[in-house]
């Protein structure tokens, strides 16, 4: 299962797959961190910088951070898109194929002024979240969205 979570400054990404119940987020910011509470993941109940502090300690990778840099994603189910936006304007976007059985997730792109930001990653995961919600497997054919969604 992948998940993000979002606050104005900063967004954190969870891969279940990856997760090795190390703890070290649950020691490290228990407000924020907490097995068995759904969402298990509340950032709200932190600052920015003690989750960020803490997410860099899971030594299993399962746990991300970044941060946002004014960037907003939104879902676009008609379009069959995921899109970032800076300032009202679209600087990205992930497009996928529903199958109906699958979302197949074939382009990410970020305007190449803000590269590096990890939106391309927020994009794909925002599709991916999608998919699962709806019960849907992944087929990444593209080659970004690959990367995210297999290591």
């Amino acid at each position: 299962m992948h998940r993000s979570y979002v606050t104005e400054d900063i967004t954190i990404f969870w891969d279940s797959d990856k997760c090795r119940h190390a703890r070290m987020c649950v020691s490290g910011s228990p407000k924020v961190f907490e097995f068995g509470r759904r969402p298990w993941i509340k950032p709200e109940n932190g600052s920015s910088r003690e989750i960020w502090e803490t997410v860099k300690k899971c030594p299993s990778g399962a746990l991300d951070i970044i941060y946002n840099h004014d960037v907003t994603i939104e879902f676009d189910e008609a379009g069959h898109c995921s899109a970032a936006f800076l300032d009202g304007k679209q600087i990205g976007e992930c497009d996928y194929e529903d199958t109906g059985e699958a979302f197949n997730i074939y382009h990410t792109e970020v305007d190449s002024r803000h590269g590096g930001k990890g939106i391309a990653k927020r994009l794909v995961y925002r599709v991916i979240e999608e998919a699962e919600r709806r019960g849907r497997s992944v087929i990444p054919t593209c080659s970004y969205a690959a990367k995210i969604y297999n290591s």
